[in-house]
């Protein structure tokens, strides 16, 4: 029987629709003997008569053809409903009427009765027909299910489980919800649930396997407590998309997404002061370096989306720089204009000229090699590329009048143990400089750490290490990180940006550093699947410790002193830091260039040590110019 199903449901539409045409013309021939054994408890030999046959063809193909014309065809069988009468009545109606005129006309013998008992008898015959092919290949369905949970019965829960019950290798078992209105009760014929530990140890034990989160429009803190509540479980929690997509109609079962990062570690979003995104931007020529990153990406979004009157994209990368102007061509207003510029910020010359091409109002300076392990192992090219590009930059900016440059910085400056994060703060302090020795433009750096999803980070490494079966790769069991959201970590930069006086740094509020190591449990629970340990070795995925990196540090800061403001925004501060003056900055940037010049790492580091504030060489140098003999290890680092 199994077979069968199988054999049936994968034919193509139209040998479908011929399977159904055949049975319906057997069925509805059957209906007329059934109607004259009904009638006369036999069949006389006038009923097999030629005549009477082709009575009963007529009266079957008028109501073959109502069917087709009906629609009954277009009508997947899973999804039959109880509008399926309203196409069987009338064409078996017009069956009946059909026999009974050529009877009437063609001096046929049939009992007056017979029509109506075949109409009566074609629709009991179809639609049972239906009605039984549909419940057959539900419970040939179910059987091969999962068997999951909807957590929210409102509006978007029953949508999602109306679309579970036509389809897509779900059995709903039950609703959770935090409403008390709703525990006990029973919506679309399902029990709801109080998502208490006890019901939820009593749902896995009865076998059920997933949570569909249907919850789209609930704030991130929200969902972050649901999720919490439901990790102890080996439930594998998946989410609908987005509520707009719910509202539209456009949800199907293949967008039921993985639980987001965002979910898990993101926070409810401050509302953002409006003057503050549009003050540098609208109406004003923008330039963003770095524009096909992940930051710099995010910045020319906001920037269209906040009025830019034209958008300089500065972008190393071909093929980057290709992406992120095919994306933002669709964003563009009727006044604005697009300007995809390849080039590197050290090109003194090609900078030299773009601004003064274009009068430039605002610089976000989101350019950088922002790697620890790969600038370990080419310190010259990350202070060429961070310090020096920034220098060109500002005085391009500064030569050519521009009112503002907001650098994107990092908090790995922050006594910093890499050549990375040494390169960021040495940016820092050469804008610092500038701004002291009377620059009209507004230099402006903000901090903040990790953003979720941006290129090389862990945690699309980690879910790719769950697919594949682990092991999870965490550097330590201690390392944690700051983590936020790319959309959110760029309107705070803009905002922090609009309210620079000059020489600022402005660090973000990133919230709770986050465990790596918890992090890791965490996605590989939510996958449904159990961490693999000592004390538990029967368990899904290893979480295997590589050790730190070169220049890897166990946390990271977001201050180098205690002084630091509130500014307008609650989620921006204002750091008061320490810096060199313009000449030792300027005599500092000598001496870098004649160590890059030299390939002298050792003395570039040297000039670090004694530049920028904690920084301290961790282990033997990095720089695979000075290993050639060594060969790189391919494990991966956290960024």
């Amino acid at each position: 029987m199994r077979a069968l199903i199988g054999y049936l449901t994968q034919l193509s539409r139209w040998q479908k629709s011929l399977v159904l045409l055949i049975f319906d013309a057997s069925a509805l021939l059957a209906a007329v003997f059934c109607a004259y054994l009904l009638r006369l408890e036999k069949l006389p030999p006038e009923v097999l008569s030629h005549q009477s046959l082709l009575m009963a063809l007529a009266g079957v193909v008028a109501t073959l053809m109502c069917l087709r014309q009906l629609g009954l065809y277009r009508v997947v069988v899973r999804y039959v409903s109880q509008r399926l009468v309203s196409v069987l009545v009338p064409s078996a109606l017009l069956g009946g009427v059909v026999m009974a005129a050529v009877s009437y006309f063609g001096q046929v013998w049939m009992p007056r009765s017979i029509p109506f008992l075949y109409a009566l008898l074609a629709v009991l015959f179809l639609g049972s027909g239906r009605f039984a092919a549909r419940t057959v290949l539900m419970l040939a369905r179910e059987s091969a299910s999962i068997r999951v949970v909807v957590y929210g019965a409102g509006a978007s829960g029953q949508q999602l489980l109306g679309g579970l019950r036509q389809g897509g290798g779900y059995q709903v078992e039950a609703f959770l919800d935090d409403d008390p209105e709703l525990w006990g009760r029973e919506v679309a014929g399902l029990r709801v649930y109080e998502p208490r530990h006890a019901n939820l140890e009593r749902l896995e034990r009865r076998g059920v396997e997933g949570v569909l989160l249907a919850m789209p429009s609930a704030k991130r803190s929200q969902r972050r407590a649901v999720i919490q509540r439901l990790e102890p479980f080996s439930f594998h929690v998946r989410t609908v998309p987005g509520m707009q997509d719910m509202i539209d109609g456009e949800f199907s079962i293949d967008q039921l997404q993985e639980v987001s990062i965002e979910d898990l570690l993101g926070r409810d979003a401050v509302e953002p002061i409006p003057q503050l995104l549009t003050q540098c931007i609208a109406g004003k020529v923008v330039m963003v370096t770095g524009a096909g990153g992940s930051i710099g990406s995010e910045l020319c979004r906001q920037a269209l989306a906040h009025g830019a009157k034209t958008l300089l994209l500065l972008e190393s990368s071909e093929y980057a720089l290709y992406s992120v102007e095919a994306e933002l061509r669709s964003r563009l207003g009727a006044q604005q204009r697009l300007i995809p510029l390849l080039g590197n910020v050290g090109n003194a010359q090609r900078v030299r000229q773009i601004f003064q091409a274009y009068n430039i109002d605002t610089v976000y300076h989101a350019a950088a090699y922002k790697h620890v392990p790969l600038v370990e192992g080419s310190p010259a090219e990350g202070i060429v590329n961070n310090v020096f590009g920034t220098k060109v930059l500002a005085e391009a900016a500064e030569a050519n009048d521009v009112e503002r440059f907001v650098l994107i910085s990092t908090d790995k400056a922050v006594r910093p143990t890499n050549v990375m994060g040494a390169s960021k703060r040495l940016a820092e302090m050469v804008l610092q400089a500038m701004q002291q020795g009377g620059s009209k433009t507004v230099f402006t750096m903000v901090r903040f750490g990790n953003v979720l999803g941006s290129s090389g980070s862990v945690v699309p490494l980690f879910r790719r290490q769950i697919a594949e079966g682990g092991p999870v790769t965490v550097t330590h069991p201690d390392i944690t990180r700051f983590f936020m959201t790319i959309p959110e970590a760029v309107e705070l930069v803009i905002q922090a940006g609009s309210m620079g006086e000059g020489g600022e740094v402005f660090v973000l509020d990133m919230g709770e550093s986050v465990k790596i190591h918890s992090l890791a449990r965490r996605m590989i629970q939510l996958s449904g699947l159990e961490v693999k340990s000592a004390e538990q070795p029967d368990g899904d995925i290893e979480i295997a410790f590589t050790g730190l990196r070169p220049g890897e540090k166990l946390y990271e800061e977001l201050l180098i002193g205690d002084a630091v403001d509130g500014t307008k925004h609650p989620k921006v501060m204002r750091g008061q830091e320490d810096c060199l003056s313009p000449q030792a900055i300027a005599d500092l940037v000598e001496q870098l260039q004649e160590a890059v010049a030299n390939e002298d790492s050792c003395a570039l580091r040297k000039l670090l040590e004694e530049a920028v504030a904690g920084y301290r060489r961790q282990g033997a140098s990095a720089d695979w110019l000075e290993r050639v003999d060594e060969e790189a290890d391919n494990v991966t680092y956290l960024k």
